[in-house]
């Protein structure tokens, strides 16, 4: 400090008249003493500016504004009232949102103090604050290291390369545990919230109504697999970087404060901090952006998944062009946006780097040059190599410092896109949450009255457990708004077997969808019994992967099947009776695994669900077509042994032949009214023909009476002729010559 008085005191003897000395001895002697004071008492003074700035960010924080507190219910009416414009905009950033979302999703990943994952963020953190203090440790090492070096000091050399590669084995393997715990975190939090999903997504029909009741989640595929596990990887890393830096920052701050002073400290990260506020003001929203990156990854995964399971028909119908363009489109919409988050990529690098490595570089610079310049200790005899290990511990310090405030500067992009996987993950769960409750959001496509039919689906029916099936008033309304019937009443008792006929399209799948718990209620009470009492085989039978047991006892485990005595002989008993006892032979055995569904003729494959039916038993079984690929005697041999096992069936089908298989009806007229009633099938059958046949001759009365026409003109036409040649041919009259010109 004197030295550099000295040199302004000469510089002013250049600039000043000789009657400014004495002013100049006396600015002097004033900047000595408060440089004395300065000195002895830097210490109070460095922790009051850390104390006054702690004390100001609380004030400021405290006359903040705080945002007004919404209520669920409050919420829940602009969301409905501001829907199509929220979708539209809707902006996934770094705040309170965002919080509340990631602090529900710790909860799940995290569930407790006893919890697998809290031990292992326990262990991680403690090695994050091992390596920290070796971090110091390895900066004064170096400083003494350059300090003997400079000094020619030999011995103190040596002993510093000694000591340094000691320290270098716990540091070592300290870094590598960092790498592994937070892999293994990352795992652990996918498996936790994969196992919570699993189980909201598995149950209640959850999977069912996500994809045909509910139209917010496109690819719930995508978000289960790919978006749980990028925010489980973010998760991780952004504890490591962001804890790491936090906690370096501290404790570089602490020793630097003890080797330079606190008020050159606060003076750098006073800088630093209004910076980062611009860097944070300018930086792009990566979390919206990565947020849609991932819906567009989803929306062109599912057009291949589409594709896959299509492939059939489209390649009947030679589409591969259109799904070509389709898939096009799909993939050069996710490159385009991808390609515009590298642009903003690049200039936001740009910023940073010059921010964070160089404006940052050169201010911690100046903050190293005080005690050079600056005798803070105040002893004169300060030798070179003193000032060479401050200097260079000081600069290893102020590089760990600033390079781990870079660290969190930089984790402000991965936070942001954290915000993008944790707004994608926590929406999943929310829909969850709201199918299970019956709130479904689905846009309506009804070709009548869109606000009629808003009304019939805001309401909610009653569902009563019960020994019988039993419909009164219930409103059969599909997902997209379709008022298929207003009010449907019938019932089903054991003993009962019931058909159901009616146009395309009238609600006779419906109905079981509702009976099945897939559908809500809109109205009325169902009655129905107990879900394992109740079968349903569709048209085209799902085989599950598996065996061939397993295709049987679906969707029963072999476990289940023992504890019912069950053994494989009773299965091919059940094979023999649908005609289908070759199969296991002609398989390889009962644990033969193979892609059933390829395998097996669509024949079979009814076959299999038939069987499947008579190894459970149900009190009723619906039957969606079931027998459409199969030959009437085998179709008579199901529906009897059904029968005879005391199954009650519900049949959609117009084969005639089933007819007689069933003595109650519900017909639908596809005009909105129905029919319950019963069936005399043979009278049925007898008034079928004769209608049939009725139509038969009215489709050869516009025949006849066309052929009626042209003879009629044919003979008009003689007549005339005979007519004009003066002939005495008698002429034509209506009342006395029939059709073919007889009297």
């Amino acid at each position: 400090m004197p030295a550099v008085l000295s040199k302004l005191s000469d510089l002013l003897k250049f600039t000043s008249s000789p009657s400014s000395k004495a002013n100049i001895a006396k600015i002097r002697e004033f900047l000595e003493r408060t440089w004395k004071v300065y000195r002895n008492n830097r210490t109070v003074l460095g922790w009051s500016i850390w104390i006054f700035a702690v004390y100001f960010l609380y004030i400021r924080n405290r006359s903040s504004p705080k945002r007004k507190r919404i209520t669920k219910e409050q919420e829940s009416t602009a969301e409905t009232a501001n829907e199509g414009e929220k979708s539209k905009s809707t902006k996934v950033e770094v705040d309170s949102v965002f919080f509340e979302r990631l602090k529900r999703l710790l909860k799940i990943v995290i569930p407790g103090v006893k919890s697998k994952e809290l031990w292992l963020l326990i262990i991680h953190s403690f090695f994050l604050v091992f390596r920290t203090v070796l971090s110091v440790y390895v900066a004064a090492l170096d400083g003494r290291i350059v300090s003997a070096l400079v000094r020619g000091n030999a011995k103190d050399f040596l002993t510093g390369i000694v000591w340094w590669m000691t320290v270098a084995i716990p540091a070592t393997y300290t870094n590598s545990m960092l790498t592994y715990m937070q892999s293994k975190l990352a795992i652990q939090f996918r498996t936790r919230l994969t196992n919570y999903i699993h189980q909201k997504y598995l149950s209640d029909m959850t999977f069912y109504a996500i994809g045909n009741l509910d139209d917010r989640i496109k690819n719930a595929d995508q978000c289960i697999t790919v978006d749980t596990t990028k925010f489980c990887n973010s998760l991780s890393e952004l504890y490591s970087n962001l804890v790491k830096p936090i906690l370096d920052v501290f404790i570089y701050n602490l020793q630097l404060v003890k080797n330079v002073g606190g008020e050159g400290l606060f003076g750098v990260s006073l800088i630093v901090h209004l910076s980062s506020v611009v860097l944070r003001a300018l930086t792009p929203p990566f979390g919206k952006m990565v947020a849609e990156e991932q819906r567009l990854e989803g929306e062109f995964r599912f057009t291949h998944s589409r594709l896959i399971e299509n492939a059939e028909e489209i390649a009947l119908y030679s589409g591969h062009e259109v799904e070509k363009y389709i898939l096009d489109r799909n993939y050069f919409a996710l490159i385009k946006h991808i390609n515009r988050i590298f642009r903003k990529r690049i200039y936001h690098g740009m910023m940073e780097d010059f921010i964070i490595k160089y404006f940052w570089g050169a201010m911690g610079l100046v903050l190293c040059s005080v005690p050079v310049f600056f005798n803070l200790s105040g002893d004169k005899r300060e030798s070179l190599g003193s000032r060479a290990e401050g200097f260079i511990t000081n600069r290893r310090l102020l590089m760990s410092s600033s390079d781990a405030v870079g660290r969190i500067m930089y984790s402000y992009k991965e936070i942001a896109e954290l915000a993008g996987y944790t707004a994608r993950v926590s929406e999943l769960l929310d829909v969850f949450d709201e199918v299970k409750a019956g709130r479904f959001k689905k846009q309506l496509v009804s070709s009548v009255s869109i606000e009629e039919n808003a009304r019939v689906l805001s309401g909610r029916g009653n569902v009563i457990k019960d020994e019988n099936i039993e419909f009164i008033d219930v409103p059969i309304v599909s997902p997209n708004g379709d008022v298929l019937l207003k009010k449907l009443s019938f019932h089903v008792k054991p003993g009962m077997h019931l058909l159901i006929v009616g146009p395309n399209g009238c609600g006779k799948s419906s109905l079981f969808r509702i009976l099945g718990g897939l559908w809500p209620v809109y109205g009325g009470t169902v009655h129905r019994p107990n879900p394992t009492d109740i079968f349903y085989i569709p048209q085209r039978p799902y085989l599950s992967h598996g065996t061939l047991r397993d295709q049987i006892i679906y969707p029963h485990t072999l476990r289940e099947m023992q504890e019912r005595n069950v053994t494989d002989q009773d299965l091919q008993e059940i094979l023999n009776v649908v005609q289908l006892g070759n199969i296991v032979d002609r398989e390889g055995g009962w644990d033969k695994e193979r892609e059933w569904k390829d395998v097996l003729a669509g024949g079979d494959k009814q076959k299999v669900a038939m069987a499947r039916l008579f190894y459970h038993r149900p009190k009723y079984a619906i039957l969606d077509e079931c027998t459409s690929s199969v030959g009437l005697e085998v179709e008579k041999i199901m529906y009897t042994h059904a029968t005879d096992l005391g199954i009650a069936l519900l049949t959609v089908s117009h084969r005639p032949s089933l007819w007689k298989y069933h003595n109650f009806i519900l017909q639908y007229d596809g005009q909105g009214g129905y029919v319950f009633t019963k069936l005399d099938a043979q009278r049925r059958l007898e008034l079928q023909e004769e209608k049939q046949s009725l139509e038969q001759k009215l489709i050869e009365v516009p025949k006849l009476q066309s052929r009626l026409k042209e003879l009629k003109e044919t003979l008009q036409e003689r007549d005339n002729l005979a007519n004009n040649q003066g002939g005495s041919r008698t002429p034509y009259n209506q009342d006395n010559v029939s059709p073919f010109g007889l009297k």
